[in-house]
């Protein structure tokens, strides 16, 4: 059996960690956003924000996490493995930052497919900033911009999930899921 993989997407501060802890609450398989952890450590080495001191090196070890859930999940054998954020909004973050990247970023969108794409659209009331999320709104709305056309560019179909709370959020997610 070969699970489905389901991305969940979108700017910063859109619910996405808070949607994956109720899906974790509900025992399904979730991989969790990386990124942090990625900040985290270069912190650990005296870089207060790797992305905006080298965006490539950031996004270099940000990608190869990302494939590395990617396999991840290709291997589990569960119905479904949910993972916040994929491959491609790697590309977005880059583009966003009008950064150069190798091709390889290309081929590893491209190798990483997807069953499923589910996007959260920016919401201002939920929206806050922390110590590993330095975009405000507005920043985070454009981001979210660069998000959808990165992932249309790989001919990703998208879902939206409507603003609602994080239970009614998952199960229109779950709801429309079934129909894969």
């Amino acid at each position: 059996m070969s699970s489905k993989k389901i991305v969940i997407t979108g700017g910063p501060g859109t619910g996405k960690t808070s949607l994956i802890n109720e899906l974790i609450n509900r025992n399904y398989l979730c991989l969790e956003e990386i990124s942090r952890q990625v900040i985290l450590d270069a912190r650990k080495d005296g870089v207060e924000q790797l992305f905006l001191t080298n965006p490539l090196l950031f996004s270099e070890r940000l990608l190869d996490s990302r494939i590395k859930q990617f396999q991840e999940a290709k291997s589990t054998e569960t119905s479904f493995v949910f993972i916040d954020r994929g491959v491609p909004d790697v590309l977005a973050y880059m583009d966003y930052a009008s950064e150069s990247y190798p091709k390889s970023f290309e081929v590893a969108c491209q190798n990483c497919r997807y069953d499923q794409v589910y996007v959260l659209a920016p919401w201002q009331d939920i929206f806050i900033s922390d110590n590993e999320r330095y975009e405000n709104f507005d920043q985070a709305v454009k981001i979210h911009e660069q998000l959808l056309n990165t992932y249309k560019k790989y001919k990703y179909n998208l879902i939206n999930i409507p603003f609602d709370t994080i239970e009614n959020r998952v199960d229109y997610l779950l709801d429309t899921i079934t129909k894969l």
